[in-house]
């Protein structure tokens, strides 16, 4: 097997994959990150299989930037880059580059994965793992250090999700591309009209298990109206299970006033 530092993988985009206004959904990029990121990964020895076999661990998404330059449409070919940076003492960051068919970077993305043990849903650090690199790529998609984002001090309750068989994965908690659904399902049909999703930041705070109720919050920013917040809280325990910031735009290209 090579084990080469960048990953590439090529995606058609079905009907499946779009939204309404038959663009990619976000959500599905999300799951194609999770996808490639998890392929690479393999590829260099450490995936999903190898780590609960070997370490009784598994990669969990604790933080990630997208920038979006345009979303594809569908029926549209793309191909996802993939390559990881050197591991820190308990985290693992991970670069993203989506190309349209003619090869041009239209999503940018940054990430911070770490590894939690299966049985006591604790995280370990890096070094529970043996991972080495054939190589170290410098570049960066984003220039950005991902950060803990901060709350609003108003925001107001858009829903209540119960989480139920069709929203968690195989390590048995709510997937992060659930997440994002639940992020845009917090704005009326009307907004995703007319407005669309320039960069989305989100910081993954705890995990969610079925039959538990997240409160859904959102709110906009006091000093920049492009800039939405958003948080899902546990009902149950109070705990924040996510907050997450949208930059927005109109469709047409201005930013919404």
């Amino acid at each position: 097997m090579q084990n080469d530092i960048l990953y590439k993988k090529n995606y058609h985009i079905d009907l499946r994959d779009v939204d309404f206004k038959k663009k990619l959904k976000l959500s599905t990029l999300f799951s194609y990150f999770q996808e490639v990121a998890s392929l690479s990964s393999a590829n260099l020895g450490a995936g999903i299989d190898d780590l609960a076999k070997n370490y009784g661990v598994a990669w969990i998404l604790m933080r990630i930037r997208v920038e979006i330059g345009r979303m594809p449409a569908w029926d549209e070919e793309i191909s996802i880059e993939t390559w990881p940076q050197e591991p820190g003492k308990l985290e693992f960051e991970r670069d993203f580059i989506v190309h349209d068919q003619e090869g041009a970077p239209i999503i940018r993305a940054v990430s911070v994965w770490v590894i939690m043990d299966l049985e006591e849903r604790k995280l370990k650090r890096a070094s529970h793992i043996s991972l080495e690199y054939p190589s170290i790529m410098e570049e960066r998609a984003i220039d950005y250090k991902l950060k803990k984002l901060k709350s609003l001090e108003s925001m107001q309750t858009a829903y209540h999700k119960v989480i139920g068989y069709s929203d968690i994965d195989f390590n048995g908690h709510l997937n992060n591309s659930k997440y994002v659904d639940y992020m845009l399902d917090c704005f009326p049909l009307e907004d995703h009209q007319t407005h669309e999703t320039k960069a989305i930041e989100v910081n993954f705070n705890h995990e969610a298990l079925p039959g538990e109720t997240i409160i859904l919050k959102n709110g906009i920013s006091d000093t920049n109206a492009g800039l939405v917040h958003i948080e899902g809280i546990n009902e149950n325990n109070q705990k924040v299970v996510f907050k997450a910031q949208v930059e927005i735009r109109e469709i047409n290209g201005r930013k919404k006033d």
